[in-house]
């Protein structure tokens, strides 16, 4: 068994700027950082809560992933992201049991942080993500 903890819940959003005036106003929350990550196509904002992360997703390309997602959804929860140690091991885990990939290998993400993502196909409906955090250092 791989050691998984939730690193973050993903929420897309139309306006980013509007959310995180909300999350600011109704929780308190700040914005611990914000980037456009060009080859996912989002700008994406992180907001500590507890152990753990909400990251706010706004599609730079309609046509991204993200964009596609809102025009079909809404704005709503994206995806849930584990942090792993190992991401090579625990995709390898991921593919000895034959679960869909989205991502057979690594790619940087946001924060640099390597990441790769589940199919929804392969549980419970829900995009999954697997981010292996890099530190500074």
């Amino acid at each position: 068994m791989l050691p998984y903890n939730i690193h973050h819940v993903a929420i897309a959003v139309e306006d980013l700027d509007a959310a995180l005036e909300g999350f600011a106003d109704q929780y308190g929350f700040e914005v611990l950082s914000r980037e456009t990550v060009e080859e996912q196509k989002v700008e994406e904002a992180m907001i500590a809560v507890g152990g753990s992360h909400i990251q706010l997703l706004q599609p730079t390309d309609p046509m991204s992933p993200v964009g596609r997602f809102l025009s079909r959804n809404g704005e709503g929860m994206h995806h849930i992201a584990f942090a792993v140690a190992d991401i090579e091991a625990a995709l390898e885990h991921l593919k000895e049991r034959d679960v869909v990939l989205v991502d057979e290998s690594p790619r940087i993400g946001g924060g640099g942080h390597r990441i790769a993502f589940v199919h929804p196909k392969a549980l419970a409906g829900t995009l999954f993500e697997l981010v292996e955090v890099v530190h500074d250092g």
